[in-house]
């Protein structure tokens, strides 16, 4: 019975992984995809994106101070949008990941100027913007790999 059962999970995981190797980059792609569009979308709204706020003063800072917040807020959601419509529909991935590249800087920016807000008061530790932005590390190397091994694959 135990040979039987150890059989089927072997079978099972070979499914797994053929269905996987066939639509796992597809997947990762449109899920930075999704996050992205999600992300834009809510900063045409104002006060809806938790991030508003820190992306318009490091905007502010990085602009200095030579674009108005309706403006600069308004390039950013679609910047956010237009990259992940990209992803999502695999539309010119080089172009999209050097604009999320530029992006993806831009948004780790804060850690440099504002360590206030993004960091916490014991060494090491994060504030609730901190680890909003730490997770773009997990974006970004996402997104390389899509590159990398999309471009192999093609």
């Amino acid at each position: 019975m135990l040979v039987y059962l150890l059989n089927i999970a072997d079978k099972a995981e070979k499914s797994l992984v053929k269905w996987l190797e066939k639509y796992a980059l597809i997947l990762l792609r449109m899920a930075i995809g999704i996050i992205y569009l999600w992300f834009g979308a809510l900063k045409f709204f104002p006060e809806v994106s938790p991030a508003e706020t820190l992306a318009l003063d490091t905007i502010r800072i990085l602009s200095l101070g030579m674009l108005a917040d309706q403006v600069s807020i308004v390039m950013l959601a679609v910047w956010e949008c237009l990259i992940g419509i990209a992803l999502i529909f695999n539309i010119k991935l080089r172009t999209t990941l050097v604009l999320l590249l530029l992006h993806m800087a831009g948004t780790l920016t804060p850690f440099v100027l504002f360590p206030e807000m993004t960091f916490g008061g014991e060494p090491y530790t994060f504030t609730l913007f901190g680890q909003y932005i730490m997770k773009n590390v997990v974006i970004i190397t996402a997104a390389l790999v899509v590159f990398a091994v999309g471009r192999k694959g093609k």
